[in-house]
């Protein structure tokens, strides 16, 4: 006679399964097999059955009895035993879903690499790798005023956070494995997070002492899974990687660190849309860690940091940043400051930006020559000075519409009687793109000089020296040995006149970070005009101080990081009804709706059928969670009673119209 199998001390499995629909967010109960009871354990991947199909899930908790009445499933089956969802990346996925008004299982997929049995199995067989030698430790961030204090207060466990101000010149991947050295050596691990594959291929040169794990986009799925486990399991104290690798399970975090924080590789392009500051910032308030927001410029968001005392300044005396500074001008573009030379005039370079082009290439130094993409989407501004037209209402962008009357790009009222703000003037003009300069144009300019092209598919990361004119679109800049003899920041306009609430801040990052490549005695020219607060900016190295005019004009207008703005996208009937039926807080406004600009889609929506609207929704700071909580419940709500077609929700997104 068989014996009767052995009673499951814990027989219910409370599951959270990946599902699509927004209220269908949450935990369901199943039972325990006897075969299972071992493997079953919180964290682990399981199957499980739901409305008559397998799905995958990850189980949460392991309960005694369940509060459901009736009959409960079974599990179908324990896909790995190792617990891959570890309480600290559980908490962190929870309060990121919910301040991006998203599904736990959206984050979940961002979170957690696609399981490789195979890799799995290799790995847990494998012996331990012997721990590397203790790192040799510097004075990190010594240079900087609050560097030492902030330093000692990590290695503390005080957790401190900073926003990082970097010199110009600064070897900020030097900087950072020093940082990440020391709190290496106190026994605790850390994160480093860069925007795009060539700062990781720096970052990961400055730190091969530390034999850090390193976790990019361009990995295939097996080796991205094998460098993830490895850090599940313990066995490495450094990972630096891209955007994903923010969510990478550590063992003891003690530092966090995010490189360029406004560079736009930073948004997940996937539901909920995160971005990486606001899950390093998250999770650095769970876990304790050390939190450094570092680059050559500022944003806004790392303002807002400070002014609310939640992050302390690291930054350099103010006599050490004009040494290492190099010397930077502003010319506009116009005829009249074009060279005389025909060479020059047909690349069309200000005067003094051939003269310093010729000085450093007649001393045998490269120059770097920044041209921006093409293809922005045209806008308005004034005709007489140049200003960005803007919104009286809401500070969108104005746009021409029929009969020459300009209307609201973002809540589409009308404005026939427009004044420009800064010089009264009342005619407009729209700012014209895609007008790059390329390199055969400098080539012929500067005879004699070799030329190089970086940006696209072909991004390199550095350049020899000597007689070289680098072509090179914005972020993708390479380094060279003792840094450039000059650099011509073209068509700042282009830039500068985007319709886009970032566009300052957008071209102040840039700017700096490719006049951060000039050495010390070269020269910087940048195309656009000196009396502009973005080219003071870059002029007097005052990142600082943009930043915070920045976050005080948003303030006014109330636009994010000062408000909390939740992007509806999709048909007009559907952006609508979760406008108006979400239990908005006291004071939200609503903005819209508005098309969105030709050619983008919705995921979900269909390809056929009326294009695409956007409703803003505006809250104060205070209630961003309160908002997303009450977009996301309306969303919940459609979908439970199977009204219309999922609407897009993105809190605070980059681009806002």
């Amino acid at each position: 006679m068989d014996a009767a199998p052995t009673p499951v001390e814990l027989p219910i499995a409370r599951v959270l399964p990946l599902l699509q629909v927004s209220h269908l967010d949450r935990e369901f109960d199943y039972l325990v097999p006897p075969e299972f009871d071992a493997d079953a354990q919180p964290g682990v991947r399981v199957r499980v059955r739901f409305s008559g199909r397998l799905v995958d899930g990850y189980l949460l908790e392991r309960l005694p009895r369940s509060d459901h009445d009736g009959k409960l499933a079974r599990l179908d089956r324990v896909v790995s035993p190792l617990p891959v969802l570890t309480p600290p990346v559980l908490r962190l996925v929870t309060e990121v879903a919910t301040r991006y008004a998203g599904t736990r299982a959206d984050v979940l997929r961002l979170a957690i690499p696609p399981r490789h049995a195979r890799v799995e199995k290799d790995l847990l067989k494998a012996e331990p790798p012997a721990p590397p030698e203790p790192p040799e430790v510097v004075a990190a961030l010594a240079e900087y005023t609050h560097g030492e204090q902030f330093v000692a207060a990590a290695l503390a466990g005080r957790a401190p956070h900073a926003v990082w101000q970097a010199l110009p010149g600064e070897d900020w991947a030097a900087r950072l494995a020093e940082l990440a050295a020391a709190v290496i050596e106190s026994g605790r691990s850390a994160l480093l997070v860069v925007p795009d594959q060539a700062d990781l291929d720096r970052l990961a040169a400055a730190c091969a002492d530390l034999k850090p794990t390193v976790l990019a986009a361009g990995l295939g799925p097996s080796a991205r899974y094998r460098r993830w486990l490895t850090a599940l399991l313990g066995r490495t104290s450094l990972v630096i990687g891209t955007r994903s690798a923010a969510f990478v399970p550590l063992a003891n975090p003690g530092l966090l660190v995010l490189w360029d924080d406004g560079d736009e590789s930073f948004v997940e392009p996937r539901a909920p849309y995160p971005h990486t500051r606001e899950v390093l910032a998250l999770r650095a308030h769970q876990e304790g860690a050390a939190l450094v927001i570092g680059g050559f410029a500022r944003t806004p968001e790392a303002q807002a940091l400070l002014d609310a005392g939640w992050a302390a300044e690291v930054t350099a005396p103010r006599e050490r940043v004009r040494e290492r500074s190099p010397r930077i001008i502003g010319v506009a573009d116009s005829d009249f400051e074009l060279a005389r030379d025909p060479l020059a005039r047909s690349a069309r370079l200000p005067a003094a930006a051939f003269a310093a082009a010729r000085a450093a290439l007649d001393a045998e130094r490269p120059v770097l020559v920044q041209v921006p993409r093409r293809g922005y989407a045209p806008a308005m501004s004034c005709e007489r000075c140049r200003t960005p037209a803007r919104c009286r209402r809401c500070h969108g962008p104005l746009e021409q519409a029929a009969g020459g009357v300009l209307r609201c790009r973002w809540c589409d009222r009308p404005d026939a009687g427009y004044r420009c703000p800064a010089c009264g003037g009342t005619t407009m003009r729209a700012v014209i793109v895609g007008a790059s300069r390329t390199a055969e144009e400098l080539g012929r300019a500067f005879p004699g000089a070799a030329v190089t092209m970086s940006g696209g598919e072909h991004v390199l990361a550095e350049v020899p020296g000597g007689r070289r004119l680098v072509v090179a679109t914005p972020g993708a800049e390479p380094v060279v040995e003792h840094g450039y003899g000059a650099a011509l920041l073209l068509d700042g306009w282009l830039l500068l006149g985007r319709a886009d609430l970032r566009a300052g801040e957008e071209t102040v990052r840039r700017w700096m970070n490719a006049a951060a490549l000039v050495a010390a005695d070269g020269t910087v020219v940048c195309g656009a005009d000196a009396s502009i607060p973005a080219v003071q900016a870059l002029i007097r190295w005052d990142a600082a101080g943009f930043a915070a005019s920045e976050l005080a004009e948003r303030a006014v207008v109330g636009f994010p990081p000062a408000a909390h703005l939740a992007a509806l996208d999709g048909a007009e009937s559907d952006v609508v009804a979760v406008a108006e039926t979400a239990e908005l807080p006291p004071g939200a406004e609503i903005l819209g709706p508005v098309g969105l600009p030709p050619g983008v889609r919705v995921p979900g929506a269909p390809d056929e059928g009326s294009p695409p609207m956007r409703v803003l929704i505006r809250v104060p700071r205070r209630d961003g969670r309160a908002l997303a909580q009450a977009v996301f419940r309306a969303q919940v709500g459609r979908s439970l009673r199977r009204e219309g077609s999922p609407v897009r929700i993105q809190m605070d997104p980059l681009r806002i119209g």
